[in-house]
């Protein structure tokens, strides 16, 4: 089998799912990556020697070459590329598809009445509707959107990130964060308006309010880095927190390690939120924005995190001085979170579910996984999702 994934440039975010697949297929399997990497990307810690992955593939500097190779391939999956030609002369061949996004509507699904917006969304996705073409959701609001406009009928299927799994052997686990009565609390990303920074302060002032052990660790670096800092000091919380600026990804993961909670306050224009991953990887117990595109997909509330609504800062607030209240008996979600990520949602699980999603699709046949990567993507719109979340049914 022939399968090639064609997006802007090859990631840490998509390293492990390429790897996997490379394992699987051999020199079956290319990334064409259509662009360099913007200088920003490259100076947040993105950057990749594209020499050193033998699957990888230049499109500006051998477009004969990666032309034929998506013509040839049994299956195509594009992803970002900004070069819809590419995908317009294989959708029109009629082979087996695939394609990825996050939610096209991210600030309201009342922008679907644009005429403009809708003629774009017809010739990229709504044409295609009855062809052999299937589309990942990247994000649980994904579905809904493209349910909106009639694209991919039955064809929506969940996807997501899948950042490098971490293993641990039980004593290994249940040793690797403090015991000493202090919680500490890990917020990772920019530090932009979207991503609410500022409610790990308002938070940290309620738990030394209450009088409860806590350390807050902050990582990364943006816009409102100076304004936090600022906060905090002026707050007299300057003992609770510590700051780490840019962090490179593996960094951040040693420091979830030791922390029993982690903290993601981004709103409803994060379109999925890799480092939920990553937290729940490293044991924590998550509190995370219901309007984030992974929380839908990755928790299951009160089972293996938890989740508020609607980006309102009282009912996160609440969320976690009820974590700290009954810390014995909440724990437990950090172990579930972990779970989660080590059998279901990491590259090596949904390369499998791909790659025997793939072999039905050219078969003609489309097979749905039961759970996690590939399984149906709900259709629940976002003003119902928190609903469907706290009564599981998702």
């Amino acid at each position: 089998m022939t399968f090639t994934f064609v997006s802007n440039y090859i990631n840490h975010h998509q390293i492990p799912l390429s790897n996997a697949l490379y394992r699987e297929l051999g020199d079956g399997y290319t990334f064409i990556q259509t662009m360099p990497m913007e200088k920003e990307r490259v100076d947040m810690g993105w950057g990749v020697d594209v020499n050193e992955l033998p699957y990888v593939r230049c499109l500006y500097e051998s477009e004969d070459e990666c032309r034929r190779i998506i013509a040839e391939s049994d299956v195509v999956w594009f992803g970002w590329s900004e070069r819809e030609d590419l995908a317009d002369f294989r959708l029109s061949s009629g082979k087996p598809t695939f394609r990825v996004s996050e939610r096209l509507y991210r600030e309201g699904q009342w922008k679907m009445i644009s005429p403009r917006g809708l003629r774009a969304k017809y010739k990229e996705h709504i044409q295609y509707r009855k062809q052999n073409v299937c589309m990942l959701c990247a994000g649980a609001y994904t579905a809904s959107d493209f349910h909106l406009i009639g694209a991919y009928p039955n064809k929506l299927f969940k996807w997501g990130y899948f950042t490098p799994l971490r293993t641990y052997g039980d004593e290994q686990f249940c040793n690797m964060k403090p015991n000493d009565g202090v919680l500490h609390i890990v917020w990772a990303g920019r530090f932009i308006p979207l991503k609410h920074p500022e409610y790990v302060v308002r938070v940290a002032k309620a738990l030394r309010d209450a009088g409860h052990k806590f350390y807050v660790h902050m990582l990364g670096d943006g816009e409102l880095e100076p304004a936090i800092r600022k906060e905090v000091e002026e707050a007299g919380l300057t003992e609770y927190f510590k700051f780490y600026g840019y962090t490179v990804p593996e960094q951040v993961r040693d420091v979830m390690e030791k922390c029993h909670i982690h903290l993601f306050t981004s709103n409803y224009l994060e379109g999925w939120g890799a480092v939920v991953n990553e937290g729940m990887n490293s044991g924590c117990v998550e509190v995370v924005n219901a309007q984030v595109g992974a929380a839908p997909y990755l928790i299951q509330h009160g089972v293996n995190g938890l989740v508020y609504p609607d980006d309102r800062y009282e009912k996160m607030e609440a969320l976690v001085l009820d974590l700290f209240r009954n810390w014995d008996e909440r724990k437990q979600m950090g172990r579930a979170a972990y779970e989660t990520i080590r059998d279901t949602w990491n590259a090596d699980n949904a390369a499998k579910n791909l790659l025997r999603f793939v072999r039905g699709l050219v078969d003609g046949q489309i097979i749905p996984a039961e759970t996690g990567p590939l399984s149906v993507a709900p259709v629940i719109s976002p003003r119902r999702m928190y609903r469907a979340m706290t009564e599981s049914r998702l």
